[in-house]
């Protein structure tokens, strides 16, 4: 009987153990497939991104990309290196600054943004400045979070109406995952929903897959504890039953 019993427990072991590996391994090779990591360097988007936050990004065509979507580019007027801002407008539209209640505008509508930096206490904001901007067709007008320091469209409105072309978008940031204290997803918002046109678009698996590796390894981890604690109790009962 206590065979019996002893053949049951490891094979229960074992099963906990390799449904954990499947889901461990199996989570990082599809993250690994599905998404690209990035360093943001700077503080223009937070709070949604902090400066030294590696985001996890899934690579997309930038005409796939709709208003809201914070997006990883690269643009040669801009930089040499890869950015992280947000898509404010697309080919069409009239983006301005700013209602009477200090809010962006598209094609006419105040945007509600409720993940923009409002604490700054910076002297000059950029989030102040007047501007009006055409969105030529197949480009896209690119606000970062943190408006007060973040050098985006704004500053480059004297070339394309401070644009960048659908092209040289990489990939769409949909969580952070660097350092390990703040990794998080980072929702699809709602705030364009509103407007005609392209919205922010639905994300990919990227919180189920980070659920499956972080199941994968705890069930790996209680499959090894119960089996350890079960031999030791076993041990002792054995111990004890000789003694007596």
């Amino acid at each position: 009987m206590a065979v019996r019993r002893l053949r049951v427990e490891g094979v229960l072991q074992g099963i906990g153990i390799t449904v954990g590996l499947l889901g461990l391994i199996g989570g990082f090779v599809l993250l690994a497939v599905q998404y690209r990591p990035y360093s943001v360097p700077t503080d223009s988007m937070a709070p949604t991104v902090q400066p030294g936050d590696t985001v996890l990004a899934h690579p997309v065509k930038g005409s796939q990309i709709g208003r809201g979507d914070v997006i990883v580019f690269s643009d040669p007027l801009w930089g040499t290196s890869a950015m992280v801002k947000r898509v404010i407008g697309v080919g069409g539209d009239t983006v301005a600054c700013c209602d009477s209640a200090g809010r962006t505008t598209v094609n006419g509508q105040p945007v509600s943004e409720s993940y923009v930096n409002t604490s700054s206490t910076s002297a000059v904001l950029l989030g102040d400045k007047v501007f009006s901007a055409k969105v030529p067709a197949g480009r896209l007008f690119l606000m970062g979070d943190n408006r007060s320091v973040s050098l985006d469209s704004r500053s480059h409105l004297e070339i394309t109406e401070g644009t960048i072309p659908e092209s040289e978008v990489k990939a769409r940031v949909e969580g952070t995952v660097w350092p390990l204290s703040t990794a998080r997803s980072i929702s699809r918002t709602t705030a364009f929903d509103a407007l005609p046109g392209p919205r922010a678009t639905a994300h990919g698996p990227l919180a189920a897959l980070e659920w499956t590796v972080v199941g994968g390894a705890a069930l790996v981890l209680l499959s090894a504890a119960a089996g350890t604690v079960v031999g030791q109790l076993r041990r002792r009962s054995s111990q004890r039953a000789r003694s007596s």
